[in-house]
């Protein structure tokens, strides 16, 4: 009798500490962050026409490297978030509507989508003509979107348990300037790698995300040249590094955040010079990150908030208003769009539907509450120059980002968009948590 007590009660203990351990198993992949990445090719063929801005594109007789889609797509617990950026000039909320539809897994208004803002690509836009071509090849751009569609399925299903290091760092070297004022550029750049936590290959890096201010126009649309500039030898580096998956999304780079492609005899718009920048762009991300702590059990939030702008460009207006994409301009002359802010871990990032200047970047990074600020430009729209209501139309030198800018309060209220989203939303994870 004793011994089969002593038998029940063994097996009764055995069964408790194999569930006690199933739960924390359990309870552990719930609360882990997992992360995912996918790329796909989306170079036209047979070229198209390469775009530089408003304007006719011009047709492109050769590629020097391929134009992607890439994603990068996170999970933690019920909350999923996914980012895509496209070898693009720009790239509308409509046309980002149909690729979230792609996606049912993910709620749309967590998917965002950017571009690099390559000035050697095809036109997205849809630019019309006084006689009402649009320059823009749709069947093109929906078959880009059925591309990206798959790529963030793909990252979707290649999410595994992961690790995140965050970091921002100046980067050396002669990398970007502002056409407009030397000197006046975020040096900064942020960067968020995700590493595998998985035994077999932990610690090797799945997806390595670089957000810097700059203007991929080396090469630029005259030349005819089909191009992702200087982003292409920037994603080969990393790659080439790492084994990961590279990804570009660009910051506050408006008026105007350019390449430092100078050379004594004007600028150097070649290849060869998309080689150095983008490498050295991509060494310098890798130099910051290299020693940034691991996080390893980093909080992933996601938020957005609906704004809408006024239309005061007649420019834009036209554009606006005759593009077969249809944007969805109000009755009030006014267009809506919306502004997402992700806490990831100790990094905070905030899209913005344009080309912001410069001094609104770095008020904006100034108020977010860590140290590990991200800005996304062109991300979810791309509405042109941002300026602030005392830059816009005050001085010649600023007479084409003016025109090019939807009107004198799109700043403001991008600003205090931005500002009461952060304000609503809960901080970051702070340092010392990691």
């Amino acid at each position: 009798m004793k011994n089969t007590f002593i038998v029940i009660f063994l097996a009764t203990h055995v069964l408790f500490l194999c569930f006690s351990v199933f739960a924390v198993g359990k309870n552990k992949g719930k609360d882990m962050l997992y992360v995912g990445s996918a790329k796909k090719i989306v170079t036209p063929d047979p070229l198209l026409p390469v775009s530089g801005g408003v304007g006719t594109p011009e047709p492109a007789e050769k590629k020097i490297g391929d134009l992607f889609a890439r994603a990068m797509v996170m999970k933690k617990g019920d909350v999923s978030v996914a980012i895509v950026s496209l070898d693009f000039l720009g790239w509308s909320s409509a046309l980002a509507d149909k690729i979230r539809a792609k996606v049912p897994q993910i709620p749309p208004e967590n998917i965002l989508v950017g571009v690099t803002h390559t000035h050697s690509a095809p036109e997205t836009y849809g630019f019309v003509d006084e006689k009402g071509n649009c320059s823009a090849d749709l069947k093109y751009l929906d078959w880009v979107c059925q591309q990206a569609g798959e790529a963030l399925n793909e990252a979707y299903k290649n999410m595994k348990p992961a690790y995140l290091k965050i970091v921002m760092g100046e980067v050396k070297g002669k990398i970007a300037y502002n056409y407009y004022a030397d000197e006046l550029y975020d040096r900064r750049c942020s960067v968020l790698q995700a590493i595998s936590a998985e035994k077999k290959t932990e610690g090797k890096p799945i997806v390595t995300l670089v957000n810097y201010a700059i203007h991929p126009e080396i090469i630029g649309d005259s030349q005819k040249i089909l191009s992702p500039d200087l982003c292409g030898p920037l994603y080969d580096k990393i790659e080439t590094e790492t084994g990961g998956m590279a990804i570009f999304m660009n910051s506050a780079q408006g008026g105007m955040v350019t390449a430092d492609c100078r050379g004594p005899n004007g600028d150097i718009q070649t290849w060869e010079e998309c080689i150095r920048i983008g490498e050295l762009l991509a060494s310098e991300a890798l130099r910051i990150i290299k020693d940034a702590p691991v996080q390893k059990n980093p909080t992933l939030h996601c938020t957005n908030t609906s704004v809408e702008f006024p239309i005061d460009s007649p420019l834009l207006r036209m554009v606006l208003k005759n593009s077969p994409i249809q944007y969805p301009i109000t009755d009030k002359n006014t267009i809506p769009t919306k502004i997402n802010l992700i806490n990831l871990g100790t990094a905070q990032i905030v899209t913005i539907p344009g080309e912001a200047l410069p001094n609104i970047g770095f008020y904006l990074k100034r108020k977010m509450p860590t140290p590990h600020p991200f800005l996304f430009g062109l991300t979810n729209d791309a509405f042109g120059y941002i300026l602030t209501k005392v830059d816009w139309n005050s001085f010649p030198r600023y007479n084409y980002i003016s025109r090019t800018c939807l009107g004198e309060m799109t700043g403001e209220i991008l600003i205090d968009t931005i500002l009461k989203l952060i304000q609503q939303s809960p901080k970051p994870d702070p340092i010392e948590k990691q």
